[in-house]
């Protein structure tokens, strides 16, 4: 939810299991060679948009540091001094900033969207070369038929956990609703409380339930909504972790009768590619809703000659700024830690590609299975050791 200021850190999870599962599909199906070079292609262009990626999340970290030291400061001196002009100037400057993040943050979000179609054509062509192989071969094990049962029953266990964290989202997101809209409700009372809305587009900095009436009772509830959406999301995690586990062991069985494995990891991908294109989405409605309050910010304060036309008001104006530069020094953190996981998954995550799978021993590849199962098991579900702040 963009309204949160760790939501940027979600990218993580997706971002780490992505190479991960690139390296089992390319264990598991790269003895094939024409799979092998099917699998080959498209690791290596997720890989470069994810330092692709890693460029607009810099842009965002050096725009939210910008925010901080220099047009806050800027913008505190022009009240302070009465010159609407030049305050205007730095907040038209500020929109330039924005438009090229939206800009950015648009075009690569088209570029996962095709990357996720070529993942699913490449999983099409896998599943099509399976047919063609198992055809041929029609015996099967009481072990690899136990196996794709274990596995059935935890991909129904794991579609139950989906829709229970989506009724949990629903009750959620109408609480938050809820919520929201008591709090502006309550801040159209206060004379000019839209500053700090205007300076700090993040929802939680506005929750000081203490001295809004009736807020708490809905802020503990959201507060238990979210931690049963944790528990589920750890739930859904380890029901991966063993899927995955399961799935290997089935590949394994399935090469031994010469047959190709399916290509379950690459479908994984495909939901991994398309968790952190809709993060980016967030990430670029988030820009624009910042573009548009600072254009509003313009237009209600800063008219003609007539700075904020009010002295009483100028403090509650100085100190929303204050705030505001708070919130987006930690913003700049979150963009900065997700900025750093990309530049390290597109540099050194899929250097697996540098090995032939086919030259690979059996001891050799579950070795490799067991490194890459362990480090899967390490990945934080939450993207972040901290709980992010309620949007």
């Amino acid at each position: 939810m963009a309204d949160s200021i760790e939501f940027i850190q979600e990218l993580l999870p997706s971002a780490e299991r992505t190479a991960l599962l690139y390296n089992l599909s390319f264990l598991c199906l790269g003895g094939f060679p024409k799979l092998e070079r099917l699998i080959r292609d498209q690791a290596i262009e997720t890989q470069m948009l994810f330092g692709t990626s890693e460029a607009v999340l810099l842009k965002c970290v050096g725009t939210s540091s910008n925010l901080v030291s220099s047009l806050f400061p800027m913008l505190k001196n022009a009240v302070l001094k009465n010159k609407s002009a030049l305050a205007v100037q730095y907040l038209e400057k500020a929109r330039t900033w924005i438009n090229d993040i939206i800009r950015a943050v648009d075009d690569i979000v088209k570029r996962y969207d095709q990357q996720t179609r070529n993942v699913k054509t490449c999983t099409s062509d896998v599943y099509q070369e399976q047919k063609e192989t198992e055809d041929k071969i029609k015996k099967q094990t009481d072990e690899v038929k136990g196996l794709e049962d274990a596995v059935a029953n935890l991909e129904k266990e794991l579609r139950n956990n989906v829709k229970n964290m989506e009724e949990i989202e629903r009750r959620y997101q109408d609480k938050n609703n809820e919520l929201q809209n008591q709090v502006r409700q309550y801040e159209q009372q206060k004379q000019c409380a839209w500053f700090l809305r205007a300076f700090v587009p993040f929802f939680a900095c506005h929750q000081d339930a203490s001295n809004m009436p009736g807020i708490a009772a809905k802020q503990s509830e959201l507060s238990n909504l979210n931690s049963e959406k944790n528990s589920l999301r750890t739930k859904e995690w380890n029901i991966k972790i063993q899927l995955t586990d399961l799935q290997l062991k089935l590949a394994n069985s399935k090469i031994l009768l010469g047959a190709i494995p399916s290509p379950v990891h690459l479908k994984e991908v495909q939901r991994c590619l398309d968790q952190i294109r809709q993060i980016l989405v967030d990430l670029k409605k988030f820009w624009e809703k910042v573009g548009v309050t600072l254009d509003t910010l313009k237009e209600k304060t800063f008219v003609g000659e007539d700075l904020i036309a009010m002295c009483d008001m100028k403090d509650e104006f100085l100190n929303s700024i204050e705030i505001a530069g708070k919130y987006w020094k930690r913003f700049g953190v979150c963009c900065q830690r997700a900025q750093g996981i990309f530049s390290l998954q597109s540099k050194d995550a899929y250097k697996f590609l540098e090995i032939n799978p086919s030259s690979l021993s059996e001891a050799e590849r579950n070795n490799q299975y067991k490194s890459i199962m362990e480090k899967l098991k390490k990945i934080n579900p939450q993207g972040s050791a901290k709980a992010a702040i309620t949007a």
